[in-house]
């Protein structure tokens, strides 16, 4: 079944479909609003076609067909709409021990995904392993705070890209988690790690000052939260200024709806994750309106799974 679960947020009214205040759809009709649809994936781990139906707990779900179907049909009905990754694309299936990751990159991009960032276990067949692949990505992978300057992708990533949708710009970076002890030095090489919550801030000022985003968001593979002293999601949230919205990785956190956090602005950061294996399908919508600002409307994750085949 599709799990379309609405909650009321930014005193609008949700309902069963992604919905709107009669006075936002007004304002929507005379062109005095925008609205903004944010589509996000991670941790998919090369999980090509769905579960097999074994009994497990994740039997029949997920499945990059009714993914894409999904994604197709959201399009038709929205007009702003990005799509974009949290990292750990790579590694989980043996479609990633035979093809080494061209499958996804190649499925992703038929998708059309706008960005992605990388996981730790994107380096699983080294740099030179991600790097090859990279031939077959239509869209940027977005990581600001490992210098690769002295590997073989020192060209190969940006720090975040700018989307300008219905005259909105809507900036996106990707901050990564600390490679040193969770994957093997070989295999990332030369790269330096730099601080996330230090480089996040530098980004995030860049696009919400300098470059007037209307919106930033932050591709995080950091994880939600920790027990210990650990950078996280939420330590980010609560460190930053100028970040609207974390979509998160690394630790398979299935939130049921975004977690607000205020930041050290005293404005509110959102986090959200989605699980794995493309379980789920995240979405969150963004209402802006021309004199009032923007406002978080409605999030619920859809679960992929075999109703999308009918």
């Amino acid at each position: 079944m599709i799990n379309r679960r609405k909650f009321i947020k930014g005193g609008l009214i949700a309902t069963a479909a992604t919905a709107l205040s009669l006075d936002a759809l007004d304002a929507l009709a005379s062109g005095e609003a925008k609205k903004l649809t944010i589509l996000h994936t991670n941790d998919v781990h090369s999980r090509i076609e769905p579960f097999p139906m074994d009994g497990s707990r994740n039997q029949g779900l997920g499945g990059v067909a009714r993914r894409s179907a999904l994604i197709k049909k959201i399009r038709q009905e929205e007009s702003n709409v990005l799509l974009l990754d949290a990292g750990d694309i790579f590694q989980g299936t043996p479609y990633f021990n035979l093809y080494g990751g061209e499958l996804e990159i190649k499925l992703m991009s038929d998708m059309g995904y706008d960005a992605a960032t990388m996981g730790n276990h994107d380096f699983d067949n080294g740099l030179e392993g991600f790097y090859k692949q990279l031939p077959h990505a239509s869209f940027p992978i977005l990581v600001s705070n490992y210098d690769f300057s002295d590997t073989i992708m020192h060209q190969s990533t940006k720090p975040y890209q700018i989307f300008n949708k219905q005259g909105l710009k809507i900036g996106v970076f990707g901050i990564g988690i600390e490679l040193k002890g969770l994957v093997g030095e070989n295999n990332y090489g030369s790269t330096v790690y730099q601080d996330p919550v230090q480089k996040a801030n530098e980004v995030a000022s860049l696009l919400k000052n300098e470059l007037k985003c209307d919106l930033v968001i932050c591709l995080s593979h950091l994880g939600y939260k920790y027990n210990d002293n650990t950078v996280s999601d939420q330590v980010l949230a609560k460190e930053n200024d100028h970040i609207d919205l974390i979509i998160g990785g690394h630790t398979h956190t299935f939130l049921q709806e975004p977690q607000d956090v205020k930041n050290r602005a005293g404005n509110i950061t959102t986090i959200n994750q989605v699980g794995f294996a493309g379980i789920n399908l995240g979405r969150v919508d963004y209402y802006f309106e021309t004199y009032r600002g923007k406002k978080l409307l409605s999030s619920s994750p859809y679960t992929i799974s075999n109703t999308l085949d009918t």
